[in-house]
């Protein structure tokens, strides 16, 4: 019989990035309980049991052996990251590490040998289940603009990005040829992750521009400038282009017969809005009078990161409890990463840069 009940995770680690897993259990104790957080201090440890009511611990060890979770996160430091991992591993607790897992090439390398062979390892990687891209990698995968052959995403950051790019063009782990540069020009930037600055002054800001060459004609566009997820004077855009059509963020066009092309849209239903009072959410995406997404967690009002985030941690669940595939093996999270520091690479020197098969390739 299938486990049931709230997933029942731990997390080590006492920065924002924990207080955003800490909220969306608040937010939805029917789905989600902390068993307990890892702080380095015991002054820090108490300032969390005050805010969230959560029980602190000051190393893994004592978080597992008290509360037993079902798995535990690590939100720690890019340095830090794999020692954690590695010690969660040790303790036979499955791990969903941030990402990335590991902040360099070596270090992926390193971290892979140590614990790859455990299958105990998932990168909390989000993207792909944020509520629009999971509806347009539902219509990829139904084959809707035929078969895909380039990405252009100009939304998120490297290895996300890249994530984004691999699942919607279905290449796995291909080697990728990456030519990247950078370039610079004033921008007003008058919000970040901590709030609103205050600030309207123009300051130069840095544009990074990456073909990323899988093979087989299948190719990648990487535009991102400083801060483009906050920033609300830069939006976000994605191109997806197939045999048989493209999908332009959350228009479709594809051909239906040698001479007709259609035009569809991909369309949120949101709650909350106008005289609707069943509160504030987003409650599906329908694509041509057919549901391709739907919201899990009606009732909470989550954003659309939230749902991805949310809807990773239910999965991690599912596969600890031998209910569902693995969310996001490390396999993919190392790759993801590797493709992301090319980049960097490339646009830093401005040659090209072509990754090779790593042992975590499959």
């Amino acid at each position: 019989m299938a486990n049931v009940g709230p997933a029942r995770f731990g997390v080590v680690g006492s920065g924002w990035r924990t207080e955003f897993f800490l909220r969306l259990a608040a937010m939805a104790p029917e789905h989600f309980v902390v068993s307990g957080v890892v702080t380095r201090s015991a002054e820090k440890g108490s300032a969390l049991e005050t805010a969230w009511g959560v029980p602190t611990f000051r190393s893994s060890g004592e978080l597992v052996r008290a509360t037993h979770p079902e798995f535990v996160i690590t939100a720690v430091s890019w340095e830090a990251a794999p020692r954690v991992t590695k010690d969660l591993v040790a303790l036979d607790v499955p791990v969903l590490a941030e990402t990335p897992p590991a902040p360099d090439l070596d270090g992926l390398r390193d971290l892979w040998s140590a614990v790859g062979s455990s299958g105990l390892v998932q990168v909390a990687e989000q993207y792909v289940l944020m509520p629009m891209h999971a509806a347009r990698l539902a219509l990829l995968r139904d084959g809707v603009v035929g078969e895909v052959t380039s990405v252009q995403v100009s939304s998120t950051h490297l290895y996300h990005a890249v994530s984004m790019m691999r699942h919607m063009l279905g290449v796995g782990f291909a080697e990728a040829t990456v030519s990247a540069q950078a370039f610079s020009a004033p921008l007003a930037n008058p919000l970040t992750k901590d709030g609103w600055t205050g600030d309207a002054s123009a300051r130069p800001a840095a544009t990074t521009l990456a073909t990323l060459d899988f093979g087989d004609g299948r190719m990648g566009l990487y535009d991102f400038t400083d801060n483009q997820w906050w920033n609300p004077l830069r939006s976000r855009r994605i191109v997806i282009r197939g045999s048989m059509g493209e999908i332009v963020d959350d228009t479709v066009v594809r051909l239906v017969d040698a001479t007709t092309p259609v035009t569809s849209t991909l369309t949120r239903h949101r709650l909350g809005v106008d005289l609707n009072l069943e509160g504030f959410d987003v409650a599906h995406i329908s694509f041509d009078g057919r549901v391709v997404w739907r919201n899990s967690y009606l009732g909470s009002r989550f954003s659309e990161d939230d749902l991805a985030v949310t809807g990773l941690l239910s999965r991690m669940a599912s596969w600890c409890r031998g209910d569902g595939p693995a969310p996001y093996p490390l396999a993919d999270g190392c790759q993801d990463h590797l493709i992301g520091l090319a980049i960097g690479e490339s646009a830093r020197t401005g040659t090209a840069v072509t990754t090779t098969a790593e042992p975590w390739a499959r």
